[in-house]
């Protein structure tokens, strides 16, 4: 107690001596308060703004309506004042933060203004703290919107649709007191096995950065002052996407002219819509740890692209350059490392708060490596304005997050998000006045298997599942029916026989299949929060197989689920097959004896209306694929840029759906394509008719080809594409500029240029459906 209040007085004697320093002028140039500030600070101040430990145990629940500090932040802030917290308001298994124990939205904001007050009154300083939070489809706290995973927002095609999202989101977590998103995924999903598929946009590098930028741009917003907005952190900085074997943070055995083709295009794009954090991944490219990665993190990031923000590790990643990648001999040289390649921010705290001392002693580091991160992370807050503002409303907390607003864009984007793939005989859209309806299925009526990995616990009432949806949009007089039929994975949980009387009984069958990344209380967890294969502490096997640590060695539908479809189809009964999953499973057997075939991926909270909301012509889809679905795992690779390989002896080369693919329940002509070059850019145009007899949606896709080039490049790259309205027997023109500097390619030299020659145009609907071709030269 004599050393608290010791340090307590000391604490408020320096406050009145700091209080005239320049960094507590709010008209003060930026980087002149940022100067000042540094120069008032120690060591271990400086080496405590690097560290955002894990924040769900910083707060105490006093009783259901108040919150204050716990104790052990107390210890952390009295002992070193750090630079921020990430997932203070997470709520997961992980965490064991459960709907009782976990915050609502309005004691989260007093619980964050309560942390933020603590260490701005009574650390020296005065510093405020960032709060970063998970954010990729939506705020990871109790009580948000929760809007469909990455796969299910790729499908739009829609950047418009995937920003006002964003700003949803980013509203909800600032509401809340947090600053920064983590958010979006801007890996290139071309390796199907990877446990995290579903957080990605898909296979494809101009997807990735339009759909990427749109979300970035959402979070940040135009004014990151005005309360609304947060900083957004794309991530994993690099190729993350691609590991060997499939296996999480494996390394990415590529070339570097892949790497800064593909996988780096859309951080670039990033970089230059203004984003001002990135997050580093767990993997290695070509040897080399990606959060010891030097040239990628400062001479290209920094120095060649301009990137102004900080830099995150990922949890644990730098203590992962020692541990799995063996390239330094402890966690003090691996610190060392990874700052002096350019990491400011060390998620997890621990390999900078525990070595950054010692390593600046024994000269590992200077303090100028310090010095110059500290100054990148006490930029932005003071950009923010936290120093002048750091505490938010609570009021407004409770008024605007899950807003009725949010909850229908969150039903825009997983309608928008729907993918029907087959539709014989025009079966759908179903009549709402059909006599019964057998609903089946272990996705059919389970809300988590619905929302995805990085999603809190959820209240039953808020989420609508499929069946939920059905029995909303058919007549009162229809008779709706429900089984289960089986679990994901565990085959004690099977009951064929009764799916099969139920559907015997009804006119229609509607199956619910798929995956799932509902993570449970019984899954045991490594360090950095993935999920562990097989640990669980009782027999029952739970329907988890994808999200973070959960990658597969097959793309298989497991347990009893293909049983159940085989049954469902020898009743002769009109069958529709909806696929809820995570990654691009195996639809072989679906595509053959289904008579309607879709996929939503994982919808989020409103995916039961927008699947009901297709399926009974409420909305006609359009959704187009952003991955390709292979036939089987012995065509990987099979994305759609590497071309037409020749047939395997037992199966063709091609895959069952290809990327852009999608049906609706209207037609569309293409004709009219034009192509004008200008000095510096090419002009194509083309005319697009709805054929059909309702209103839809089309989506647009220009591929171009380089037909012949000074090093490879594929046959077929997408560049543009947009998605339009067009009304029954209406006609829209519509119009792409590509720009020479989008044509460009890493010579032999790896130099980016724009060679002469010809190229290949081509407007379709999807990368096996092209409609029309042109061409245009580029002249010396």
């Amino acid at each position: 107690m004599y050393r608290i209040s010791i340090l307590c007085c000391l604490c408020v004697i320096t406050q009145l001596t700091v209080a005239q320093h320049l960094y507590k002028s709010p008209s003060a140039p930026v980087d002149d308060r940022v100067k000042d500030l540094l120069s008032l600070m120690t060591p271990e101040e400086k080496i405590g703004q690097l560290c955002f430990p894990t924040g769900w145990e910083m707060y105490a629940k006093t009783d259901v309506n108040s919150v204050m500090p716990s104790d052990l932040f107390r210890e952390r802030m009295q002992v070193m004042p750090l630079g921020g917290f990430w997932a203070t308001l997470r709520a997961d298994p992980w965490t064991q933060k459960t709907l009782q124990t976990g915050l609502n939205p309005g004691l989260a904001a007093k619980a964050l203004n309560e942390l933020q007050r603590y260490v701005v009154e009574h650390t020296r300083l005065g510093i405020p703290l960032f709060f970063a939070e998970e954010c990729m489809h939506g705020h990871m706290a109790i009580g948000t919107t929760v809007f469909p995973t990455g796969l299910g927002q790729g499908s739009t095609w829609n950047p418009t649709l995937i920003r006002q999202m964003a700003e949803a989101i980013a509203l909800e977590t600032r509401l809340q007191g947090a600053h920064i998103g983590y958010g979006p995924i801007l890996d290139l999903a071309r390796e199907p096995r990877w446990s995290r598929v579903e957080e990605t946009f898909g296979e494809d590098p101009v997807l990735t950065a339009k759909l990427g930028a749109s979300f970035i741009q959402g979070l940040q917003g135009k004014d990151i002052h005005n309360g609304r907005h947060v900083y957004s952190t794309p991530k994993h900085f690099a190729a993350y996407g691609v590991p060997s074997g499939g296996h999480n943070g494996q390394q990415a055995l590529i070339g570097m002219r892949e790497l800064f083709s593909d996988h780096l295009l859309p951080f670039k794009k990033a970089v230059d819509t203004g984003v001002k954090t990135v997050m580093t991944s767990y993997n290695a490219i070509d040897g080399i740890p990606a959060t010891a990665h030097r040239f990628l993190l400062k001479d290209m990031l920094r120095s060649q692209w301009g990137f102004d923000g900080f830099v995150f590790s990922d949890l644990g990643s730098i203590e992962g350059i020692a541990g799995t990648h063996r390239v330094a001999p402890d966690v003090k040289h691996a610190a060392a490392m990874a700052l002096q390649a350019g990491v400011d921010a060390d998620l997890g705290g621990n390999a900078y708060g525990k070595n950054l001392t010692q390593a600046l002693e024994e000269e590992l580091v200077t303090m100028q490596d310090i010095d110059d991160a500290v100054a990148n992370i006490l930029r932005m807050k003071f950009e923010m304005g936290l120093f002048e503002n750091p505490y938010i409303d609570p009021d407004q907390t409770t008024r605007l997050v899950r807003s009725e607003a949010h909850r229908q864009i969150a039903r825009e984007v997983a309608r928008q998000g729907v993918v029907l793939l087959k539709n014989s005989d025009n079966l759908l859209p179903l009549p709402k006045e059909i006599a019964s309806i057998a609903v089946i299925g272990p996705n059919a009526d389970n809300i988590y298997n619905q929302l995805g990995d990085y999603t809190a616990p959820q209240e039953r009432t808020h989420i609508v599942t499929v069946l939920d949806g059905i029995k909303k949009t058919v007549s009162p007089h229809t008779v709706v029916r429900y089984a289960k039929g089986c679990a994901i994975r565990d085959t004690t949980q099977s009951n064929i026989d009764e799916a099969v009387r139920i559907a015997r009984q009804s006119d229609i069958i509607l199956l619910v299949v798929g995956g799932s990344s509902a993570r449970d209380f019984r899954t045991e967890y490594i360090e950095t929060g993935a999920a562990t294969v097989g640990t669980h502490r009782d027999e029952i096997i739970s329907d988890m197989e994808s999200g973070e640590g959960y990658d597969r060695s097959s793309l298989d539908l497991l347990g009893d689920q293909e049983k159940l479809l085989d049954a469902l189809a020898a009743t002769g009964k009109p069958l529709i097959v909806v696929y809820i999953q995570g990654r691009p499973l195996n639809m072989n057997n679906a595509s053959e004896k289904a008579d309607a075939l879709l996929t939503a991926w994982y919808p989020g909270q409103e995916g039961g209306h927008a699947i009901a909301d297709v399926l009974f012509g409420d909305y006609n889809p359009a959704g187009r694929l952003p991955i390709s679905v292979p036939r089987s795992i012995g065509q990987l690779p099979v994305y759609y840029s590497l071309g037409r390989q020749n047939n395997y002896v037992e199966e063709s080369s091609s895959p069952l759906y290809a990327f852009g693919q999608g049906l609706s329940y209207t037609d569309f002509k293409y004709e009219d394509l034009s192509i004008k070059e200008g000095e510096d850019h090419v002009q194509i145009s083309c005319t697009v008719t709805n054929t059909g007899g309702i209103d839809g949606d089309e989506v647009v896709q220009l591929y171009i080809r380089d037909n012949v080039s000074s090093v490879v490049t594929p046959p077929l790259q997408l560049k543009d594409f947009q998605r339009i309205p067009i009304g029954k027997g209406k006609s829209e023109k519509v119009e792409f500029i590509v720009k020479h500097d989008d044509l460009t390619l890493y010579n032999q030299y790896m130099q980016r240029v724009t060679e002469p020659g010809e190229f290949t145009v081509m407007v379709g609907a999807a990368s096996n459906d092209i409609r029309l071709k042109g061409s245009f030269r580029i002249e010396e």
